[in-house]
């Protein structure tokens, strides 16, 4: 019985731990671009050419893409290189087994990733924000790349050559050593693209809830109004 009390308090105790330690990290706000079709469209091609060769998303499938403006045909020329049809999920060839041996640790699907990522330091999204712009070089890491969101993270800087190179310098804080592709402004306005497109792909139907919500309420407003009006008429001589 003692042993069983001691696991279960480890099983409540770990995640707060964890929580904790990634709440020691102040979360950058990410931008909101989940309206913005061109954003992310920019965000389903930066997944595919730098994400998805990892990282699979098996609950999203291409043809929800035509929910950000793209026919089938732009997804098969552009977006589609594992599987022949938009009706198929966003797998990927890698084994799992493969990828233990290779990184140590599969890497994980990404489907609901902003939505598991939620926390009390931050959203899904700055998480996500954050992590992807505070990735800097350390030869003790296997990868060679550490991470200030997420210490000693297995993970490689998948978009080092947009970023460039980070290092942490003596104060503690990151510098660009080597430029990327991307001036520093351009490469967080595609981070905040790709972010938008995961939060998209965790909630595809999202803005439609949303929206639907909205003339739900504006519907029981109306309809509130109209039943005090019956009410009032039916008790009118009573009172």
């Amino acid at each position: 019985m003692k042993k069983l009390l001691l696991a279960l308090l480890a099983l409540i105790l770990v995640p707060l731990t964890v929580l904790a330690s990634e709440g020691e990290f102040h979360l950058d706000h990410a931008p909101d671009k989940s309206a913005d079709p061109a954003a992310l469209q920019n965000g389903a091609k930066l997944f595919v050419n730098y994400c998805l060769n990892c990282h699979s998303a098996s609950y999203m499938r291409y043809n929800r893409l035509r929910d950000i403006g793209l026919s089938d045909q732009q997804i098969k020329d552009n977006l589609m290189f594992t599987v022949d049809k938009v009706g198929e999920p966003m797998t990927i060839a890698m084994r799992r087994a493969d990828a233990k041996q290779w990184f140590g640790v599969a890497p994980p699907d990404l489907s609901v990733v902003a939505r598991s990522r939620t926390s009390e330091a931050g959203s899904g999204a700055d998480w996500l924000y954050s992590y992807l712009r505070n990735f800097y070089r350390d030869d003790s890491r296997p990868s060679g790349w550490n991470n200030l969101v997420f210490a000693n993270v297995a993970m490689p800087h998948a978009l080092w050559q947009l970023q460039g190179e980070q290092v942490m310098g003596e104060d503690h804080k990151l510098r660009l050593d080597k430029p990327g592709r991307l001036a520093p402004a351009e490469y967080d306005a595609a981070v905040a693209d790709l972010v938008a497109y995961l939060q998209y792909m965790g909630e595809p139907s999202a803005r439609t809830r949303k929206q639907l919500g909205i003339y739900v309420l504006l519907f029981l407003a109306v309809f509130f109004v109209l039943a005090y009006a019956l009410k009032r008429e039916f008790w009118k001589d009573i009172h």
